[in-house]
């Protein structure tokens, strides 16, 4: 693989200039302003993939944006890998918290990433990740080194939901035929302790919405005489946990499977310094359900977080006003086994329950996604985990992470087939946050380490 590491170090200027070019195409998928700009973003993506040297690329329209197929087949009778990612990205507000305009990425060092990491809006979640692909698969191409054939499905609509892409699915399963899926959109647990994520919560995500008086009132003509929806929204949400933070759902917890003690030990070997934890984000402490770590609340045990909540006056100034409605966004990340239409039902029933008899709930069902568990024995995972051991020079640790792919699950589901999370970011490069940033580091270390593991899955597929 010696002229494969040369052909990388002999381009890295262009691979990672070609990154920032991508990052400047601000491809937010949930806001329609956009549109065009996501468009832009397939086409980018189209155009790298058969520079690359793809047979086939194609930008396939949907029900929303398009998803960018490609495809390279060397021989029937080699394995075959699909590499999946997404090139849409979250909304960059609040702007005014970036310390750099989020699409216009600039190359700075941090003390977590001394070779410099490139903030952007997608740095990490996905762009940059997905690219490491198109790169690596580049460098496999020009250097007569693909080891198995190769698929490429990028979407545009991960950032809401992936919701035309199950459709997308059913209706091409032949063209998608494969024997792995390939994801990079998750990390590692530092870039000395390289890691694969063998776990992923699910999601359900709603949107509540109170409604008062049929119009905003006078705070002096009317206040302690009708309901303010605020407060009664703000009371409501607060019931949803109990001192201990567990939450207050009827039925939430009943389908959760416990991890027995040996399983919670196995995890608490995994790395982890609980103070620079709190300090790499701003916190003097932790909270959450008790009797677990920060570790095992963050990974394998549900939550429930209010992620937006607004109603009445909040321009400059003072405005003395009881607001006819007011709403929030909430999300619950599930544990393997929990499914997220049963667990949107129990809170609708359960908050449009608890609602007082003054004003009326409206709960409106947004996307979700099931939970996933990946195994570590099989030839895709010992494929990867060798990789990464070559790349890092240590073994990665096998590690549960919090967040959600809902596609893992739809993977396995439609098509039958498995899925390895080999990413490369890091928790602390504030994905859906201002000031999102990926390191240049692990950015080339992605793409050094995707044509071993084709490398090693094609030999353990022999």
């Amino acid at each position: 693989m010696a002229n494969i590491n040369d052909y990388i170090e002999n381009n890295k200027d262009r691979f990672l200039n070609e990154l920032l070019d991508l990052l400047r195409i601000p491809s937010v998928s949930a806001d329609s302003k956009f549109k065009g700009d996501v468009l832009k973003a397939a086409e980018f993506v189209h155009g790298k993939l058969l520079e690359a040297g793809a047979d086939v690329a194609e930008i396939c329209p949907t029900g929303g944006h398009p998803i960018v197929y490609g495809e390279k087949i060397i021989d029937a009778k080699l394995p075959t890998v699909l590499v999946y990612g997404h090139y849409d990205v979250q909304p960059a507000d609040p702007y005014e918290l970036w310390d750099s305009p989020p699409f216009e990425p600039i190359i700075k060092t941090t003390e977590i990433h001394p070779e410099g990491a490139i903030f952007a809006r997608g740095a990490c979640d996905d762009k940059g990740q997905v690219y490491m692909h198109i790169k690596a698969f580049e460098a496999m191409m020009k250097t007569d080194n693909l080891a198995c054939n190769v698929k490429f499905l990028i979407e545009g609509e991960e950032e809401v939901g992936s919701d035309h892409l199950g459709i997308f699915l059913e209706e091409n399963k032949e063209k998608l035929a494969a024997d792995i899926v390939l994801v990079s959109d998750t990390g590692i647990i530092a870039n000395d302790v390289p890691s694969i994520t063998v776990g992923l919560r699910g999601l359900s995500y709603v949107q509540v919405e109170v409604t008062g008086p049929n119009r905003d009132l006078h705070s002096g003509l009317y206040g302690g005489a009708v309901p303010n929806p605020i407060n009664v929204l703000a009371e409501m949400i607060a019931s949803l946990k109990d001192e201990n933070k567990k939450i207050n759902i009827p039925g939430f917890y009943a389908d959760v499977i416990e991890l027995s003690a040996d399983e919670r030990a196995a995890m608490a070997l995994a790395p982890f310094d609980e103070e620079e934890y709190k300090k790499s984000i701003g916190l003097s402490a932790t909270e959450g359900e008790a009797g677990y770590t920060s570790m095992e609340r963050s990974s394998i045990r549900p939550t429930l977080d209010v992620n937006g909540i607004w109603g009445g006056y909040i321009g400059e100034g003072a405005k003395t006003v009881i607001a006819s409605k007011a709403y929030a966004k909430i999300s619950m990340r599930l544990v393997p086994n929990q499914d997220p239409d049963k667990i949107t039902k129990l809170f609708q029933d359960h908050f449009t329950s608890i609602a007082p008899p003054s004003v009326k709930v409206k709960v409106i069902p947004h996307h979700g996604g099931k939970p996933a568990v990946t195994p570590t024995d099989s030839p895709a995972y010992i494929a990867a985990a060798k990789a990464m051991e070559t790349t890092f020079g240590k073994a990665p640790v096998p590690f549960r992470g919090g967040g959600s792919i809902p596609i893992v699950a739809l993977f396995e589901q439609t098509l039958g087939l498995k899925t390895v999370l080999m990413g490369f970011g890091l928790d602390s490069d504030a994905i859906h946050s201002p000031n999102e940033h990926y390191g240049v580091f692990n950015y080339f270390k992605g793409i050094e380490t995707i044509p071993l593991f084709f490398k090693n899955f094609a030999e353990l597929n022999d």
